[in-house]
């Protein structure tokens, strides 16, 4: 025979509704991670007036490009009361093929059991979507002696067709022969 428990907790209405703060990485610039071999990404939060602790949270990264991407070893759904997760982004990758990680920038997503865009209650932790971070591959060595710019051949042709660089050369044009046919009508 099994038994049931169920607990309920009373929360003011008066109450804060909950949050998490991001504190692992640091928040002040967008971070970027390389999708290598032994290379994770730790994610660690603090709970703020959260007075009923959820049974889950869910993390998910969003990319620039729509996809929603799964963080964590568990398919992205922890603990409650975890206060960090960590992804390994090469595993991820190599288990994935079928949705592989953008190089792009990302969002990351916490909710709790009430899903995605609950709305704002006392005590309930409420989604958080204010840490963004970018992934990256390495790219192989290129010796200086065989690199060459991709985007450099092209730059005296992006300058000779800019509207400022073809009005100064018509008013340069515009002053000598203004200069030439003064100069020329002072001889006479």
């Amino acid at each position: 025979m099994s038994s049931q428990t169920s607990s309920s907790i009373n929360i003011p209405q008066s109450a804060a509704a909950g949050g998490l703060t991001i504190t692992q990485p640091p928040q002040t610039a967008t971070s970027y991670y390389k999708i290598a071999p032994s290379n994770t990404i730790t994610f660690a939060w603090n709970f703020t007036d959260v007075l009923s602790t959820p049974t889950h949270l869910t993390v998910s990264a969003v990319c620039d490009n729509g996809n929603t991407y799964p963080v964590g070893p568990t398919d992205g759904v922890i603990a409650g009361d975890a206060t960090s997760v960590t992804w390994d982004l090469w595993s991820y990758q190599q288990a994935h093929s079928n949705l592989p990680l953008a190089e792009a920038s990302y969002v990351l997503h916490i909710w709790d059991d009430r899903g995605p865009g609950a709305a704002r209650e006392p005590g309930l932790l409420s989604e958080n979507s204010a840490l963004k971070f970018a992934l990256y591959n390495p790219q192989s060595y290129t010796p200086l002696e065989n690199w060459t710019c991709p985007t450099c051949n092209g730059a005296i042709s992006d300058y000779l067709s800019h509207p400022a660089f073809i009005s100064l050369s018509v008013t340069m044009v515009v002053m000598f022969l203004s200069g030439f046919s003064l100069i020329r009508q002072a001889l006479r």
